[in-house]
């Protein structure tokens, strides 16, 4: 296993649940992939959801990616625990409006000032599968 092997299975996988907490409570919900290269994960968050005060307020974060098979036997996850920090890039920023531009439809207003993105780094990442079900501490970990 390598890091292009995590990037291919998120890539063909994009929808994942990112993990966050609040205070003590943990939270979680789907966010769907935006890029992913060698060193990081990427994601466009809207800064009035709760999920952005979560990231600032603690940046641990972990990120579960699922293929989703009708065979369980075939499932495989992928997860990665880390670090978010917000990106400050004008070119991604541009990106990211034109990537998420279909959000308006559904915000009723622009959301290219509300657009932030965030990469998952110091990453820990491993697959699981259903022989794995009582092997977790035997399973091969990447860093990234």
């Amino acid at each position: 296993m390598n890091i292009q092997d995590c990037i291919k299975f998120a890539q063909e996988n994009p929808v994942c649940c990112l993990a966050t907490v609040e205070g003590d409570q943990p939270r979680v919900r789907n966010v769907l992939l935006w890029q992913a290269d060698l060193t990081s994960f990427y994601f466009i968050l809207l800064s009035p959801k709760m999920v952005s005060a979560q990231v600032k307020a603690n940046p641990k974060a972990e990120l579960c990616f699922y293929n989703h098979p009708v065979d369980q036997l075939l499932a495989r996850q992928l997860r990665i625990s880390g670090t978010m920090e917000l990106v400050k890039d004008e070119a991604l920023q541009a990106q990211a409006e034109h990537d998420r531009a279909f959000l308006t439809h559904f915000t009723g207003k622009p959301v290219a000032p509300l657009l932030e993105i965030f990469k998952l780094t110091s990453c820990d990442a491993h697959f699981w599968t259903m022989p794995d079900t009582l092997h977790e501490p035997q399973l091969e970990h990447v860093k990234l």
